[in-house]
């Protein structure tokens, strides 16, 4: 069975931060460097590195990080796009490789660079002038191809999810986030070593919150952000005491117009392959892309809420794309320290991955 024998991140910061004129292998390569010093590993026993990527517009970026960081040129560097899943599904693919025994040793994660991503324009092929667009498209079908805010705005009013239980939602991920600032998971780049965004947030703040669809607002939807996060995966038999075991996992399909709740069925089966109840988790570590779309899984799921982002969630950092599954893991990693952890995160176009650690 694969392992993780390090897990490391940068400090997530809002899209126009500290990290804005870093390119995305200036993200990145510190952390491949640091998650290798880690595991006591030279860059030259690395098979393969597999980063997802969401916004960086093709180029295959993971091939720039491995050069950047130092791996050996016959490291070929493979660049995964699934979205806000990726960077799970990065680390499910290196699994896969070592426990194929295509591999040995797998450096996965995800970065992105919100603040550097390339203008998107979509030419007319009647000759007109390109039109700019931001987000691409997830179905064939403009009428299940919702825009990712309008999409949580719609799951709230169809479960009867309150503005006032959204808010909630983000003052506890905030609160929880501003607890404790000393987290070794974190490699300072540019002299930041913590997150930026996570703030004293109020119910009162919150209430007056600008409202961007329905009623979720700006305090219940995750910022963009810039960030990446890496870990080495190999075998367990070359593991070392404090290796956290990865799987079962998997990334389910399911109703395109109804993103936020993908993880769900993803959860449940996982579970299932793993012959656990959720009330036999010691941490879960899930996605708040929207406050209503993290309350809606957890509800969903059947989750304990209290074990649920106990150092706060993305409401409280930001939510770097490509970078967002793999955080979710390095958290674990570092946080789990007996039993059995999840990871959980939906994306566009009706995707949910769901991975269960354990240590």
């Amino acid at each position: 069975m694969a392992v993780i024998l390090s897990a490391r991140r940068t400090a997530v910061l809002p899209r126009g931060g500290a990290f804005a004129r870093l390119r995305i292998e200036d993200l990145a390569a510190p952390v491949v460097r640091a998650v290798l010093a880690d595991a006591g590993l030279g860059a030259v026993q690395v098979d393969e590195l597999i980063a997802a990527n969401a916004l960086g517009a093709g180029g295959n970026p993971a091939r720039r990080v491995a050069l950047a960081a130092g791996l050996p040129e016959r490291v070929a560097g493979l660049t995964i796009d699934r979205q806000c899943v990726g960077g799970l599904d990065a680390i499910l693919l290196a699994a896969a490789l070592v426990d194929s025994g295509a591999a040995r040793v797998v450096v996965a994660g995800g970065v992105e660079s919100y603040s550097r991503r390339p203008l998107r324009l979509a030419t007319d092929p009647d000759g007109g002038a390109p039109v700019a667009y931001d987000q691409p498209p997830f179905t064939p079908w403009a009428d299940r191809d919702p825009d990712m805010t309008q999409a949580a705005a719609a799951l709230a009013v169809s479960l009867g999810i309150s503005r006032p239980a959204q808010d909630d939602w983000a003052v506890e991920s905030h609160r929880k986030a501003l607890v404790d600032h000393d987290w070794p998971e974190i490699v300072a780049l540019g002299g930041v070593s913590r997150d930026a965004f996570a703030r004293r947030l109020t119910p009162a703040l919150a209430a007056r919150a600008k409202v961007l669809a329905g009623n979720v607002t700006a305090a219940t939807a995750a910022v963009a952000a810039d960030a990446a996060a890496f870990v080495v995966v190999t075998r367990d038999d070359l593991a070392r005491p404090g290796a956290l075991r990865i799987g079962p996992g998997l990334t389910l399909g399911s109703a395109p117009e109804e993103p936020g709740l993908a993880p769900v069925p993803a959860i449940a089966a996982v579970l299932a392959r793993a012959g656990l109840l959720p009330d036999k988790l010691a941490q879960v570590e899930m996605m708040e892309a929207y406050a209503a779309q993290a309350i809606a899984c957890v509800e969903g799921a059947g989750l304990d809420p209290a074990r649920v982002n106990l150092r706060g969630g993305a409401l409280a950092r930001g939510h770097p794309i490509g970078a967002s599954g793999a955080i979710l893991a390095v958290r674990l990693f570092h946080d789990l320290t007996n039993g059995h952890g999840l990871a959980a995160i939906a994306a566009a176009g009706g995707l949910g991955t769901a991975v269960l650690f354990s240590r």
